[in-house]
């Protein structure tokens, strides 16, 4: 019998974490590395999930929220935030936009080399942008979902949450 923790991030401690927040709208594109979130997030009566097109228009469509009372996060991947740089800078920053955006880490290794770029650049490109992000990589980290909702709201900034764990608690 092995000694080894499983570290993982349970979907639901992550919906619980965005319902303490009140959050209003999930925006995202859908794919599949979300698989039991999607199901917990579709089955949640106060929660409106709307998917875009492209990830660049998440940036929009969340402002737009914001803009009218609501509480949006952005679920996307490190892929399409580094695709949605104009949008961030454009509609988060540009409009004062406090949203979190919570970013599935791809590629990332606790340990050991990393060997997807996507991992590699993603923290440059959130520093480049100023934006202040914070990794959760299991339920025992998720308050840092609490700060970042915090972070955002003080600064009225967009902060990422890096979600370590991507492959393995959001699909059980």
């Amino acid at each position: 019998m092995s000694n080894a923790v499983t570290v993982q991030l349970s979907p639901e401690v992550v919906l619980g974490e965005l319902k303490k927040q009140r959050v209003t709208h999930i925006v995202w594109l859908p794919d599949s590395e979300t698989n039991w979130l999607y199901l917990l997030m579709k089955a949640e009566p106060g929660l409106s999930l709307v998917a875009v097109a492209r990830e660049g228009l998440a940036c929009s469509t969340a402002a737009g929220l914001a803009a009218g009372g609501k509480t949006p996060v952005i679920l996307i991947q490190n892929t399409g935030l580094m695709e949605s740089g104009d949008s961030i800078r454009g509609w988060l920053l540009g409009l004062s936009v406090p949203v979190v955006l919570m970013v599935g880490l791809r590629g990332w290794t606790r340990h050991g080399v990393t060997q997807d770029t996507a991992a590699v650049y993603t923290e440059p490109f959130l520093n480049a942008f100023g934006i202040k992000y914070y990794i959760v990589e299991s339920d025992a980290d998720a308050s840092r979902i609490e700060v970042a909702f915090e972070e955002a709201r003080k600064t009225r900034r967009p902060v990422a949450v890096l979600v370590a764990d991507e492959y393995h608690g959001f699909n059980h």
